[in-house]
């Protein structure tokens, strides 16, 4: 019989200034989408990650299907996406009516594979969503040029990227329009939120619009386009303040944990989720891959039994049922999930943490 969870997969660390702000909310009344936290979370939040302006939303997920919207995306247009992704982009793209085309993930990065994305392009593609997946940074570099060369727009999937980089730069101000997650497992969290970054203004007022059930700007009342209610809440933002002013510290402890988790599984017949040179790896996750795909679930049950939470990587999108419509040359992404990992990553569990859960990572090996 397992034992009761002792180490979970993640849990969010909230102190004291999330309590003052969100009193500070009750105190006000404004506690539903207007009130000062919304505006200060979005000023600081693109101040952090050098944009020109944030917009803060309900849910990852309503902020790529916002993203997709003021894009224009529609029937009759495709969408590259990789097929290694938590669903969410895939669905937005159905939100919008367009077509998902899956690409290939890179077998040592995990991400999307700039070449196979290039040979997926169609008459009909209109837009590559780039997903750094588990905190590491997509190839923005050959992606961005792709995407210019062949007059595609380019969207950044940042859910599990808060502090990833490439070289200063941070994900999420390389592409036309970028979303990120903030549900409570994101390295800073607002319960459930999100955030949609555009590169031009033009492009920011019209999600603005959009995100407000399409507000004219200029009449009390009125609507002159087909609009979504996506606006986070300012209590939901009161919490994504007091967290943003915790990220340095956040992602600086979870690159402590994930390089306790390479010393202590060094010489095991795994392989880390490894930094890209010339980028900074937030570890939103820490995870390995073993060496072959009948040690997986035999170790994530030796570690269920001993307490400690894991996760399987992302299953492919492409082979779900919604979404199985015999897209071939696949293989990477396939075998990258079979082996995959997810390892307990959140911030507090530090050294010691990571040794208990590495000793028994070590004592299943040893078996």
């Amino acid at each position: 019989m397992s034992s009761p969870i002792r180490i979970p997969i993640y849990q969010p660390e909230l102190g004291e200034k999330e309590k003052a702000y969100v009193n500070q909310c009750l105190d006000s009344t404004w506690i539903s989408s207007k009130g000062e936290f919304i505006e200060r979370f979005q000023a600081g939040f693109a101040r952090y990650i050098g944009a020109q302006q944030a917009l803060a939303v309900s849910n990852g997920t309503v902020a790529l299907h916002l993203a997709l919207a003021a894009l224009g995306l529609g029937p009759g247009d495709e969408v590259i996406v990789p097929s290694l992704t938590y669903v969410a982009p895939v669905n937005a793209i159905r939100y919008v009516g367009a077509t998902p085309v899956f690409a290939e993930a890179d077998a040592t990065t995990w991400q999307v594979s700039p070449t196979d994305v290039a040979a997926r392009i169609t008459p009909r593609t209109k837009a590559i969503i780039a997903v750094h997946l588990y905190g590491q940074a997509c190839d923005m570099s050959a992606l961005g040029d792709l995407a210019r060369s062949r007059g595609l727009l380019l969207v950044e999937d940042c859910a599990e990227a808060l502090g990833t980089r490439i070289g200063s730069q941070h994900v999420g101000t390389f592409g036309d329009i970028a979303t990120f997650s903030f549900f409570g497992n994101k390295t800073i969290t607002t319960g459930e939120g999100g955030m949609v970054v555009a590169r031009e203004q033009t492009l920011h007022r019209l999600a603005l619009k959009l995100r407000g059930q399409g507000l004219a700007d200029d009449r009390e009342y009125w609507h002159d386009v087909v609009g979504f209610n996506f606006r986070m809440t300012n209590i939901c933002a009161a919490i994504g303040l007091a967290q943003l002013e915790r990220a340095d510290e956040f992602l600086a402890r979870k690159r402590v944990l994930a390089e306790a988790y390479a010393r202590n599984l060094a010489g095991l017949p795994l392989t880390m989720h490894a930094e890209v040179a010339g980028t900074t790896h937030s570890f939103w996750m820490c995870s390995l891959l073993t060496s072959d795909p009948a040690q997986r679930d035999p170790l994530r049950r030796t570690m269920r039994e001993a307490g400690i939470e894991t996760r399987p990587l992302f299953h492919p999108v492409h082979t779900m049922p919604m979404y199985a419509q015999g897209q071939r040359g696949l293989d990477a992404s396939v075998a990258l999930a079979a082996r995959g990992i997810n390892l307990p990553s959140w911030p507090g569990l530090g050294e010691e943490g990571a040794r208990i859960v590495s000793d028994v990572i070590r004592g299943h090996f040893r078996r």
